[in-house]
C-alpha cells in the first residue's frame, strides 16, 4: 500500500498572520492545496494530513480529499510522524513531506518511489544548493549512501561547508519506519523529537538509504516567512508561463506577466504586459489580452480581444472586443461579435450577438437582444432603493445616447429610443419612443441671463464683505 503523510500542524510564526502559514496562497491556491494535487496525481492509497492550530482553515482548503489526524503538541517533526502510527498499514510505502513546500513536483516523488521499489530500502529527496544555511546536511558514506542527516544546530563547522541539503522528502519502507519511531528521543539542541533521526536508526539495521537529488533546486523551496512566499511565488509563475509559451501562447514580457496555476490558454493568444490572468479563467485561441488587463474565473471565446479592462466570473463570445477601460462584473454573459467599448461596466447582464455598447454605458441586471445599438450615457436604472429590477431590450432595438431605462421595463423588438429620454413604461415591438420635455428656445435672451447672473454675484460678494 502506498501512504502519503503531509505535515501541517506548524502555525509559522514568522508569517506574522492571523492565517495558517500553509492556506496562504501561492499563483493564486493555497500551497498546501499545491502538494496535495501532486500527491493525488501520484496515486497514493491513503493520503493523510497532520493539522493542529488553525485546523480549519487548512480543512476548508483540501476538505474530503485527505484524511486528517490531529496533532495536539507540537514537539517536532518525528512527533508529527509518530502520530500517523495507528493509521499507518503494516506493509508498503509511506511517503512523508512538508505542507510548506509549493513547489514540489509529481515526477520527483515518482522518481524517489521508482528508486525504492527497484532496490528497497529508504529514500530521502536531496537537492545541491549554492547556500546550504539553515538546511540539514546530507553525510554520504563510501559507496554514496546516506550515512547522516544532522541540522544545521547540530553540525560541525566542516559540516556545515556540504552544499547537498535535505528536502525534507523521504520514501521510508512501513515497517522500518514504525521501528524507527520507537526510538526517537528528544535528546538535541532542539529539544524535539527529529524524523530526521529516523534514518540514522534504520540505517543501522542495515538497511541502505538512498539519496535522490532534484534536477531543480528550487523544487525543495520551502516558505517560512513573506520574503520565502514572495520568492516561491516567482519561481512557480515561470513554471506556468513557460508551460503555456511551450503549449503556444506568446508572452511579450513574462516579468510583467501573472497567470495563475488552474488558467487555461489556447494556442496563438497574445498576452501583453500588465496581463493577470486569475482563479479557473479559460481562454480560447487567437486572443490578444491585454495590456494591463484583469480576467479572473471568466470563459472567454476565440478571437477575443481584452484592452485594459477587467472581466470577473463572466462569459465572453467569439471574436468579440473588450475595452479600453471596460468593467464586466459577475454573472455576465457577452455574445459573439459584440462591441463592449470604453468605460463601460456591465453587470449580471446578457448581450447578444452582434451587438454594440460602444462607450460611457452602464448595462446592469438586463437582456440585450442581438444586433442592438446601445448609445453613449445609457444607464438601465435596476435599483429602487429595496430591490433590483430587470431590463429586457429586443433584437436590433436602437437606444439612443442618455438614455435612462427605469426597470423593470421591457423595449420590444425593433423599437427604436429617442435619444436623452428616460423610459418608464415598456416599449412595443418596432415602436418609436420618445420620453423629455420639449425645447424652449428664448430669442436675444443669452446676455440678459448674462447681466442677471453677474448681479446676483456681485451683490453675494458685498453683503460677504459686509460681514467682516
Amino acid at each position: 500500500m502506498l501512504v502519503g503523510i503531509v505535515l501541517a500542524a506548524g502555525l509559522g510564526k514568522r508569517m506574522n498572520s492571523k492565517r495558517h502559514k500553509v492556506v496562504h496562497e501561492v499563483c493564486g491556491k493555497p500551497m498546501i492545496e499545491h502538494i496535495v494535487e501532486e500527491m493525488l496525481a501520484v496515486g497514493f492509497d491513503r493520503l493523510f494530513v497532520v493539522v493542529g492550530m488553525l485546523e480549519d482553515q487548512v480543512k476548508n482548503v483540501l476538505g474530503d480529499r485527505v484524511e486528517y489526524i490531529r496533532q495536539e503538541e507540537q514537539l517536532g517533526t518525528g512527533h508529527a510522524v509518530m502520530i500517523t502510527k495507528p493509521y499507518l498499514p503494516e506493509t508498503g510505502t509511506a511517503v512523508v513531506l512538508y505542507g510548506d513546500c509549493p513547489l514540489v513536483r509529481r515526477e520527483e516523488i515518482q522518481r524517489l518511489l521508482a528508486t525504492v521499489k527497484d532496490s528497497g530500502g529508504t529514500a530521502v529527496q536531496t537537492a545541491v544548493v549554492d547556500n546550504p544555511f539553515a538546511f540539514g546536511r546530507i553525510l554520504r558514506d563510501a559507496r554514496g549512501d546516506v550515512s547522516r542527516i544532522i541540522e544545521e544546530k547540530d553540525a560541525t563547522p566542516e559540516q556545515r561547508q556540504i552544499r547537498e541539503v535535505n528536502s525534507g522528502i523521504y520514501a521510508f519502507s512501513i515497517p522500518s519506519l514504525r521501528m524507527s519511531l520507537d526510538k526517537l528521543s528528544r535528546d538535541n539542541a532542539q529539544g524535539e523529537y527529529l524524523l530526521t533521526d529516523c534514518i540514522e536508526h534504520i540505517r543501522r539495521t542495515g538497511e541502505r538509504i538512498y539519496p535522490v537529488v532534484v534536477g531543480d533546486p528550487d523544487d525543495i523551496a520551502n516558505v517560512n516567512d513573506r520574503l520565502q512566499l514572495s520568492y516561491v511565488e516567482q519561481k512557480l509563475r515561470k513554471r506556468i508561463l513557460l508551460r503555456h509559451m511551450q503549449n503556444g501562447v506568446t508572452i511579450l514580457d513574462p516579468d510583467a506577466t501573472y497567470v495563475q496555476a488552474d488558467v487555461v490558454i489556447g494556442r496563438d493568444t497574445v498576452l501583453l504586459p500588465g496581463t493577470m490572468l486569475e482563479g479557473k479563467t479559460v481562454i480560447g485561441e487567437d486572443c490578444v489580452i491585454g495590456p494591463n488587463s484583469r480576467i479572473e474565473n471568466a470563459t472567454i471565446g476565440d478571437g477575443v480581444r481584452v484592452e485594459s479592462s477587467v472581466i470577473v466570473a463572466s462569459k465572453v463570445g467569439d471574436r468579440t472586443t473588450v475595452g479600453p477601460y471596460a468593467y464586466l462584473r459577475p454573472d455576465s454573459e457577452i455574445g459573439a461579435d459584440v462591441k463592449i467599448g470604453d468605460f463601460v461596466e456591465i453587470k449580471n447582464a446578457k448581450i447578444g450577438e452582434n451587438s454594440k455598447v460602444s462607450h460611457l454605458a452602464y448595462v446592469g441586471d438586463s437582456d440585450i437582444g442581438s444586433n442592438v445599438n446601445v448609445g453613449c450615457g445609457v444607464v438601465t436604472v435596476n435599483y429602487d432603493g429595496f430591490q433590483k429590477h430587470r431590463t429586457v431590450v429586443g433584437d436590433h432595438c436602437f437606444v439612443g445616447s442618455n438614455v435612462n431605462l427605469i426597470a423593470p421595463v421591457t423595449i420590444g423588438n425593433g423599437a427604436y429610443i429617442a435619444t436623452g429620454s428616460t423610459i418608464t413604461d415598456d416599449v412595443p415591438v418596432e415602436s418609436f419612443a420618445i420620453a423629455r420635455e420639449r425645447q424652449t428656445t428664448k430669442p436675444d435672451y443669452a446676455n440678459h441671463l448674462r447681466r442677471r447672473l453677474q448681479d446676483l454675484h456681485d451683490s453675494s460678494s458685498v453683503r460677504t464683505s459686509g460681514k467682516e
